[in-house]
């Protein structure tokens, strides 16, 4: 009798689904975003490397010619030029915009009157096309003509260059650069700062701990992973920058802003070398694979340590 309702029970009780068929769901609901993944990112990107080895000739047919297309870019100073001026910007920009976006984040996490203004009000430039923002800067700091200039000679100080000066083009390319992408990467250092546990600066507080001692102790080391990922994200976005040299200096004034991914728009679009534009292309993602690595091997040598 035992034998029989034990049975009976089992019988009762729901099968549970074996776990390849979840895997098969799971499959079928990634399949479209998996399918754009490959046909938007992988699939350019594998054609991008394929075609730096390849170079038309005078018949207009594409032939193989090895690694030729990056000789001639390693044998032309114009390369290295692009290389150690986008280098520079890099190193300038990614700290700096990281800086500014964790001190915006600061500022507006915690709830208050207007917060919800500045929080819109920081993010604001991010909602314009990159175009807009590039023609508006370059009206806004016209040398004749723009409204800061104007300014600073009613305020007693000579007229800047700004985009027109050789010394000032680069700077004045990372503010505006910085202008409008801090305020993207506050949102996601906001977020961060949101998931620290609340109860970790209580007993910080209970302790004795101050605020500046709470920051270092607390909200750095629970920060270090939201940073890293901006910080890689921000250096990628960065080595691809280009439509604001392109509407704004061309890369000039002499080749002050001559940008890599610049160089590779010119190499395509100007000259017709598309083998040579693939290789600019093809060293600037070896580049920024390299520095994600090197980041993430930080973050990684930084978490063993703690």
């Amino acid at each position: 009798m035992a034998s029989r309702a034990t049975a009976a029970s089992q019988k009762a009780l729901p099968r549970l689904k074996k776990p390849h068929s979840h895997l098969g769901v799971a499959a079928l609901f990634l399949a479209p975003a998996l399918l754009g993944l490959v046909i938007f990112r992988l699939a350019p990107i594998g054609v991008a490397g394929m075609g730096a080895f390849y170079r038309e000739n005078p018949e207009g047919d594409q032939v193989f010619v090895g690694l030729a297309n990056f000789m001639s870019l390693f044998e032309d100073m114009g390369f290295w030029h692009s290389l150690r001026t986008t280098i520079v910007f890099n190193l300038i920009i990614n700290p700096v915009q990281i800086a500014i976006s964790f001190a915006m984040a600061l500022l507006v996490q915690r709830p208050g009157r207007g917060i919800t203004f500045f929080r819109a009000a920081f993010f604001l430039p991010m909602t314009l096309s990159i175009g807009l923002t590039a023609v508006l800067w370059l009206i806004l700091l016209d040398q004749t003509l723009g409204p800061i200039n104007a300014l600073l000679e009613q305020l007693g100080f000579a007229r800047q260059g700004f985009f027109r000066s050789e010394d000032q083009a680069l700077g004045t390319m990372i503010a505006v650069a910085s202008w409008k992408g801090c305020g993207y990467w506050m949102i996601f250092l906001l977020a961060g700062l949101f998931s620290i546990d609340g109860q970790l600066y209580e007993a910080a507080s209970i302790d004795g701990a101050n605020g500046w001692q709470r920051f270092l102790h607390i909200t750095l080391p629970q920060m270090r992973r939201p940073l890293t990922f901006v910080l890689i994200a921000d250096t990628a976005v960065n080595f691809l920058f280009f439509a604001p040299v392109y509407i704004i200096t061309s890369g000039g004034p002499n080749e002050a802003t001559s940008l890599m991914m610049f160089r590779a728009y010119e190499a395509a679009f100007t000259f017709t070398n598309w083998g040579r534009s693939l290789a600019y292309s093809s060293v600037i993602l070896l580049i920024v694979i390299a520095v994600a690595i090197i980041q993430l091997k930080l973050l990684r040598h930084g978490e063993n340590e703690s």
